[in-house]
């Protein structure tokens, strides 16, 4: 009896430091709750596992272009919500609203991606307001 009681406390700890990670790779502590909103021009559309990734670069007030690179979630939860692998094309010109990335670095999660068309894409299911005219 006791050796069956030692074996599952072994195999339930065992369970516990290998799930540990998982929980680490999903964490939200390094995005900042203030959503930010800028229009750019996609260099790169990345449609993979486990996150698919929009490159844009964003040209600034000074002339500097930073080049972004925002993250969304795997490609089978984008294509519940209308994105696919075809979704963005080099060139494209996009608003994005976006959560950045708490040190300032040019990276985030993606929330909602405007095209010049009036077509919409949400990243989350959650609507977010059209942006005010980019500058």
């Amino acid at each position: 009896m006791r050796k069956k009681i030692a074996g599952v406390f072994v195999a339930a700890v065992g369970l516990l430091v290998y799930s540990v990670p998982l929980l680490a790779h999903h964490g939200a502590a390094s995005f900042d709750d203030k959503i930010l909103t800028m229009k750019g021009t996609v260099t790169e559309w990345v449609w993979s596992n486990p996150h698919c990734f929009l490159k844009f670069d964003v040209k600034g007030e000074s002339g500097t272009v930073t080049n972004w690179a925002v993250e969304t979630q795997n490609p089978t939860s984008m294509s519940a919500l209308g994105w696919t692998r075809t979704s963005f094309k080099t060139g494209d010109v996009v608003t994005v609203t976006l959560q950045g990335v708490k040190n300032g670095a040019p990276i985030g999660r993606v929330r909602t991606v405007f095209f010049a068309d009036g077509r919409v894409l949400l990243a989350t299911g959650i609507v977010v307001p059209d942006p005010a005219p980019a500058k």
